[in-house]
């Protein structure tokens, strides 16, 4: 039992490096595509670019986001019968499924773009943007059932794989596009990015159908029966219908959150430029900042459910309290960490990066975010793999309801820091109540020394360190950029280096 325990263990952080590898690497290569954005299409390009990620995140949420995650559990729960034809038949029945509803959402939007754009998102340029996203929606319908399956299999490398591929073309494409366009004196426009979407998107899909296709079982034959095509259908449905209606309200909520602000914001006295300006430095430049390290937190969360699933459908009670206790250590350690960077850091970062004040100034301010929302990220992630979807959507929907509440009331009056406190707040209630909840169902060994008092102090520590280290000792002469990066690369490993030691327990015992 003790070497089953270790093995799955092995599985979760074996899973979550390779995943946040990917993804370290696919937001590096994103700040910098996103700064080359900025500096093309502009803050007011950006903040259109952004505009039609709420209607793409609805149709995710009514095609495929929720049959992904229903996959990755249900391969899961076949995985845990060695039941290798079950679980390719569970990625088949959601594939099916994803594709279909995929098509319909891409017809609906590219036929209804028009009035999607000038009433729904009150912004005209946003019409050509919309048709070609459209497109690509059935396009990532299949990518993202094959991550389902692979989450399900614990076997993360080729969705790490697959979003490198995506990204790596992505901006490859787009920095082409944008040179051939310069060349020939073309203007640029927020459509080159979409453009480099769909392609992206495309790339990502043959890297999975490639990667499936060569993929050969390491499972035992099972003895159980494989379930037909229609029973999965129905199981993966059974669950994904509930998860894309919370999805959909979620959405339809965030969506509404983002035609808000700019509204708002004219309401404060901007204009329809400013605001739009703003927007896009809030949503394109700072928030990627305060999101880049949740390339960890949601690797680690995107193994915790089937991880978890994994271990209900064994009734592993001890296995589902080892893994909710690394994940919320985890995410904590991570948040803590972050928040002191950015609070440091933060309006250098968006001086030095950007070349724009508000983004540096907003990146501060949000800093305080990141340990609640890592937090409520992966105990949402547990709690799906305990199939409390309703708990979490409830959770989500008051969420959002009180940012929004912070934007019809305070950002008319206080401008854009209205919206900010709105996500500060709303970000403390969802993990204060994903962590009350998930203690009815879960053990969870809270220690406010070892987990929240303890990386404070290291997290000082390490910045006195590192602050006494750059004062006297001149450094002046590198570049900004590097030195911006060795401050927060000592401050990185000296936390690292405190805590460690400061640690009652080895924290890779468990491995």
């Amino acid at each position: 039992m003790q070497n089953k325990k270790k093995s799955s263990m092995h599985v979760l952080i074996h899973g979550t490096l390779i995943l946040t590898a990917a993804g370290f690497i696919s937001r590096i290569l994103g700040f910098f595509y996103r700064i080359f954005l900025s500096n093309t299409i502009g803050a007011e390009g950006m903040g259109i670019y952004q505009l039609i990620f709420p209607v793409y995140g609805l149709c995710n949420a009514l095609s495929s986001a929720s049959i992904q995650t229903a996959i990755s559990r249900y391969v899961a729960s076949e995985l845990s019968h060695n039941s290798e034809k079950g679980a390719k038949t569970t990625l088949y029945a959601g594939l099916f499924l994803s594709l279909s509803f995929s098509t319909v959402m891409a017809i609906i939007v590219y036929s209804f773009a028009e009035p999607i754009a000038t009433i729904f998102l009150q912004e005209d340029r946003c019409i050509p943007l919309l048709k070609i996203m459209a497109v690509s929606l059935p396009i990532s319908a299949i990518h993202t059932s094959i991550h389902g399956y692979y989450y399900g299999l614990q076997k993360p490398s080729v969705p790490a794989f697959s979003q490198l591929a995506e990204q790596i073309t992505r901006v490859a494409c787009v920095y082409c596009f944008a040179i051939i366009a310069l060349k020939k004196g073309i203007p640029l426009t927020p459509i080159l990015a979409v453009y480099g979407l769909l392609i992206g998107e495309a790339a990502s899909v043959l890297y999975c159908a490639a990667a499936l296709s060569l993929h050969k079982s390491s499972i035992a034959r099972s003895l159980s029966e494989t379930p037909s095509y229609q029973k999965q259908m129905k199981k993966i449905l059974a669950l994904a219908i509930p998860l894309s209606l919370n999805r959909f309200m979620i959405n339809l909520l965030q969506s509404t959150e983002a035609v808000l602000i700019p509204t708002r914001l004219r309401m404060f006295g901007l204009t329809n430029t400013e605001a739009l300006e703003i927007y896009g430095v809030l949503t394109g430049m700072a928030m990627h900042f305060i999101l880049f390290p949740s390339a960890l937190t949601n690797s680690i969360s995107v193994m915790l459910l089937p991880a978890v699933a994994k271990a209900q459908s064994g009734n592993n009670q001890k296995q589902i309290n080892m893994a909710v206790d690394s994940g919320i250590k985890s995410s904590l350690f991570i948040g803590i960490l972050c928040t002191g960077i950015f609070l440091l850091y933060g309006d250098e970062m968006g001086t030095l990066i950007f070349n724009n004040k508000a983004a540096g100034s907003f990146i501060t301010i949000l800093s305080w975010l990141c340990p609640f929302l890592y937090l409520s990220t992966t105990i949402g992630s547990i709690l799906n793999g305990l199939e409390k979807t309703g708990i979490v959507f409830f959770h989500n929907i008051i969420s959002l309801m009180i940012r929004i509440l912070f934007i019809i009331f305070l950002v008319p009056k206080v401008g854009i820091i209205g919206y900010l406190w709105g996500i500060l707040a709303s970000q403390l209630i969802i993990a204060m109540m994903h962590i009350w909840s998930m203690k009815h169902y879960v053990s969870i060994s809270l220690s406010a020394i070892e987990w929240i008092v303890k990386p404070i102090f290291c997290l000082a520590s390490a910045a006195i360190i590192t602050h006494f280290l750059l004062t006297y000792i001149p450094f002046s002469f590198l570049n900004p950029l590097f030195l911006l990066a060795m401050k927060c690369g000592l401050v990185l490993i000296l936390y690292c280096i405190l805590l460690f030691f400061l640690s009652k327990k080895n924290l890779f015992k468990a491995c």
